[in-house]
């Protein structure tokens, strides 16, 4: 399939019927492992390729070095492959519709792109964050690369899950700006409440895609309440790295 084709695919496998599961990766061996495995597409983790190369997760790990692992990985797997752009490695928007570009050309059809100020403190607001999602629709459109956005708000990551339902709000009034800044997805990583998870699916009207964590480990924990997408984040590198040291300590 051509890049284009590879994006419409993945754009396709999100729905509430069959939710697209991504078992999340840091390198060209465990893309094609999952695949071999059965898996229809391939995304990384952030905080996982990070650690697996020696730095800290939140862009401390240089955005060139990023792009060749991702090349790697697309030429390794013949499935749609979706990057963890962190928050662009950049705060202006046409800094980061530069390095979105650049990722395109690496062979990415889909990316994670969140609200959280990255080496800073707290969300950019709605109106800033539009801005800089609208700079990579117009990138990505002018490739004529229906490139899968996904939008994510840190809203509830690392919050009180007691105050989450205070938040429900407010991410929905970001999905609806996000969705009209050109978004494709809308990320809450975080969230395990099913009750405020179905309430945001109810009001919004991108696919929702939600991270294993707490109660939700499989689909099944999550196909009743209209999300479209599941991930699992830095989960898969734990479990491999804690694989590897009970292997070792066992020699």
């Amino acid at each position: 399939m051509t890049q284009a084709n590879k994006a419409q695919a993945f754009k396709n496998m999100h729905t509430t019927q069959n939710p697209v599961v991504l078992y999340n990766i840091w390198d060209a061996g465990g893309a094609k492992t999952i695949v071999d495995a059965g898996s229809k597409a391939v995304a990384t983790g952030s905080w996982s390729i990070a650690a697996a190369h020696g730095f800290d997760d939140g862009e401390a790990m240089p955005l060139e070095f990023v792009l060749q692992i991702v090349e790697r990985i697309v030429a390794s797997v013949d499935v749609p492959v979706t990057v963890d752009f962190e928050g662009g490695y950049a705060v202006s928007p046409e800094d980061v519709a530069k390095n979105a570009l650049m990722m395109i050309k690496a062979g990415a059809v889909g990316i994670n792109f969140e609200d959280q100020v990255v080496q800073g403190d707290g969300l950019y607001d709605i109106e800033q964050q539009t801005t800089r999602l609208k700079a990579i629709r117009h990138t990505a459109d002018s490739m004529d690369l229906p490139l899968f956005i996904n939008a994510r708000t840190d809203l509830f990551l690392g919050s009180d899950p007691k105050t989450h339902s205070s938040l429900v709000d407010e991410a929905i009034e970001r999905e609806a700006a996000y969705s009209a800044a050109g978004a494709d997805g809308f990320f809450i990583p975080g969230l395990t409440d099913t009750a405020l998870i179905a309430k945001i699916t109810a009001a919004t009207s991108l696919p929702v895609n939600v991270m294993a964590m707490g109660d939700i480990k499989t689909s099944a924990d999550i196909a009743h309440v209209g999300v479209s997408r599941l991930s699992y984040g830095p989960g898969p590198y734990f479990n491999a790295t804690s694989d590897l040291k009970e292997r070792y300590s066992a020699i």
